[in-house]
């Protein structure tokens, strides 16, 4: 079994030549969110991921085994909703309202323009719907939004320490001084 142990980034940013890349590793968004895993690549190479717990791995994500060899990540096709609504504020409230429920989602834009995509839910479907938005039901990758204290799928909290502290004239206040340890 092929230990993958160190991750290496995203495959168009880490500096990596492509026929370095030994293989593909599809997993669905509920695999990727693991840092220990099983599995098999494309070519039936038989894997363990063995990886530090939080940061989701993201479609294109380098990981590279203990004896070198190198595995780009993928997102695998599941079923999954995209909404579409009018770009601009339909679309702002759209995501507001569904990020306002802590729903993991994908915004993107293709050749149909602007989406948001969520995992089949009947209320959120319902919602968006009321918004404005028109459904379709299929198969995707799903690779949603990594949220706004990660970057690019990456954990924020690694030996980093945050005070927050903002001052407002509406008689609260909430910190914002950075001391990032790394």
């Amino acid at each position: 079994m092929l230990e993958l142990t160190k991750r290496l980034g995203d495959a168009n940013h880490a500096g990596i030549d492509p026929g370095e890349i030994l293989d593909n590793l599809t997993l669905p968004y509920e695999l990727r969110i693991r840092g220990r895993l099983r599995a098999s690549t494309e070519t039936k190479v038989d894997v363990g991921l063995f990886l530090d717990r939080g940061p989701v791995l993201r479609d294109g994500d380098l990981l590279q085994a203990k004896t070198g060899e190198i595995v780009c990540i993928r997102a695998a096709e599941e079923q999954v909703v995209t909404a579409r609504i009018e770009n601009g504020q339909p679309l702002a409230r759209l995501c507001y309202h569904l990020g306002n429920r802590h729903v993991t989602l994908a915004i993107g834009m293709d050749e149909q323009g602007a989406y948001v995509r969520i995992t089949p839910d009947h209320v959120l479907e319902e919602l968006a719907e009321r918004l404005g938005a028109t459904l379709t039901h299929h198969t995707a990758p799903f690779d949603p939004e990594p949220g706004a204290y990660t970057q690019a799928g990456y954990s924020h909290g690694h030996g980093q320490s945050h005070s927050h502290s903002h001052d407002h004239d509406h008689g609260h206040s909430h910190g914002h001084n950075h001391a990032h340890a790394h």
